[in-house]
């Protein structure tokens, strides 16, 4: 089993501290945020930043569907980990300042993938399908957050 790692992020035109809350907001934001490939999203304890518990279903391909259960922790400032009960899957957002009025969001999932020949294709098309539903949900936070 290898590792797999899906990578993306943006420069977005709000301060880092209303970005960063938008993503911890798991009651309201955060499902706004969320591209059709999520599913059956519930929050289940918390519900801003560390401490939340939140459920969803999550259909990366048309054969693929992840049944996600994370708990969020925040380790340092600017950033929530997600950590997928069902599975290996770690999920890091990274919120810095990017400028005046501007902030740089990181998004990093990695997962222990599958092996031999299923897990070399994981390996190679797994992030970049991660990787387009990561800009769409990016592109909905510029949206919300915009002043």
């Amino acid at each position: 089993m290898a590792q797999v790692e899906a990578t993306t992020e943006r420069v977005i035109e709000a301060d880092a501290e209303t970005v960063f809350d938008a993503l911890a907001d798991y009651r309201e934001t955060r499902p706004k945020l969320l591209p059709e490939h999520f599913s059956a999203y519930e929050v289940r304890e918390g519900g801003e930043g560390a401490g939340t518990l939140v459920h969803w279903k999550l259909q990366a391909t048309s054969k693929r569907v992840r049944d996600c259960l994370l708990e969020v922790t925040e380790p340092t400032p600017g950033q929530l980990v997600e950590k997928d009960r069902n599975s290996s899957m770690v999920t890091t957002w990274t919120v810095t300042p990017a400028g005046e009025g501007r902030s740089r969001v990181v998004v990093t999932t990695v997962w222990q993938g599958a092996g031999g020949i299923g897990g070399f294709f994981e390996k190679t098309f797994a992030p970049k399908g991660l990787g387009r539903i990561y800009d769409q949900l990016l592109d909905k936070l510029a949206g919300e957050v915009r002043p």
